[in-house]
């Protein structure tokens, strides 16, 4: 008996968990350990770099509309294969620089890099594929995240202690071109319907998806207080996790040593991982409002036992139990949105919320390190973190108790 080919969009999957790998391992995981090497090989203050990472953030933001826009009307593949390129010359050119300037430059290019990379592209890519199993294509996609942090830190740590710095983000930037532009050029399709299939697999004889679901504009879905709870909830979610993600590696070493920080940076991304795998097996069948607050209020205890008892033994813990938050307060926000407002507007609507979310993302790494210079270290910036995920917590719960009305 002849098996059944595997649906195409499991292929789709897979591809954007590549894509995802490379974006967060060169670019969300990688912004620490440029951060980090930049400071310590030329002596500028950390709050200067951390502006250019606020860039980093703050230009991803902006390209987000368009990104989830383009995706949708276009397809991926330009979309990932520009992202390649503009992230491979930001990877190179950050080991490079011998000036404040060509770091913000850099960090600008890995900013253009990591939206077409972002999980923003990468929910935007499957929604057309998937309907009953769209938290689970997505989550396991974003498993490629939680993987690129887990190999980020210590090859790029250890590259630029045995071979340098510069070298090792040449290698870098290499390597994103050989697995991203094949990825564009030979995997990634637009839409199921395009090779003559349906979202899950079904065959083209089968019964097709309710297809009157209503139509949101992106006006029509920020007037509800849902999707306004949503980037309220996860831009404050993200500032505080990306800040730290940003700032770990500095944080780590003031108490532990090269080997330690950079086996801590690949627990933290284990942790994530195992997050993201219990949230695949269950993301259809959990509310995950309620699942997003419980996250929010782990990475919140977590950022209170660092700031108050940095000892090496709790940062370790601390940034395990941290990790486990990480992955799913990334993919949460996508799943809410897809299984609030549909497929049909998933494109537009979270291109402009993922917009607002990034944003405010982008203060992160700036707010801790004008705390961190501010204060002499990072105990201030930890339990102020946490103090926001309490409040953020409130906020998504708050925003799935008011009813939802569809445009007419």
């Amino acid at each position: 008996m002849a098996r059944e080919p595997i649906f195409y969009g499991w292929w789709m999957v897979a591809a954007c968990l590549l894509a995802a790998l490379v974006g967060n391992a060169l670019g969300l995981f990688g912004a620490g350990v440029y951060l980090h090497a930049v400071v310590m090989a030329n002596g500028w203050p950390i709050a200067l770099i951390s502006g250019a990472v606020t860039l980093f953030y703050v230009v991803s933001a902006v390209l987000l509309i368009p990104i989830g826009s383009g995706i949708r009307r276009f397809g991926p593949r330009l979309t990932i294969g520009l992202g390649g390129i503009a992230l491979a010359l930001g990877v190179a050119g950050i080991g490079q620089a011998t000036s404040p300037w060509q770091v913000y430059v850099a960090f600008l290019f890995m900013g253009i890099g990591w939206a077409c990379l972002s999980t923003t592209a990468i929910a935007t890519t499957l929604a057309p594929w998937f309907e009953r199993y769209q938290g689970r294509a997505v989550s396991l996609a974003s498993l490629g995240a939680s993987a690129g942090g887990m190999v980020s830190a210590p090859m790029l740590l250890l590259g630029i202690r045995d071979i340098g710095f510069g070298p090792t983000t040449m290698i870098a930037g290499a390597t994103a071109l050989a697995v991203l532009l094949p990825l564009a050029a030979f995997v990634l399709r637009n839409r199921p319907q395009d090779m003559g299939l349906l979202p899950d697999g079904m065959p083209p004889t089968g019964t097709a998806p309710p297809g009157g679901a209503p139509r949101w504009t992106r006006r029509t879905a920020l007037r509800t207080t849902a999707l306004r709870s949503v980037v309220v909830t996860f831009g404050i979610g993200m500032m505080v996790q990306i800040g730290f993600l940003t700032h770990q590696v500095a944080f780590l070493a003031q108490s532990l040593g090269t080997f330690e920080v950079s086996m801590t940076v690949t627990a933290t991304a284990i942790a994530a991982l195992v997050g993201r795998i219990v949230l695949a097996r269950f993301a259809d069948q959990i509310d995950v409002r309620i699942t997003t607050a419980a996250a929010l209020l782990l990475a919140a205890c977590s950022f209170t036992a660092m700031g108050l008892v940095p000892e090496p033994a709790m940062l370790v813990c601390g940034s395990i139990a941290f990790g486990l938050t990480v992955g799913n307060v990334t993919t949460l926000s996508p799943i809410i949105v897809r299984r609030e407002f549909g497929s049909a507007s998933f494109g537009a609507i979270f291109g402009v919320a993922s917009c607002g979310i990034q944003l405010v993302t982008a203060v992160g790494p700036s707010f801790y390190g004008l705390l961190r210079d501010a204060f002499g270290g990072y105990h201030i910036a930890l339990i102020l973190a946490a103090a926001l995920d309490i409040l953020a917590a409130g906020v998504i719960v708050r925003g799935g108790r008011v009813p939802l009305h569809p445009p007419a």
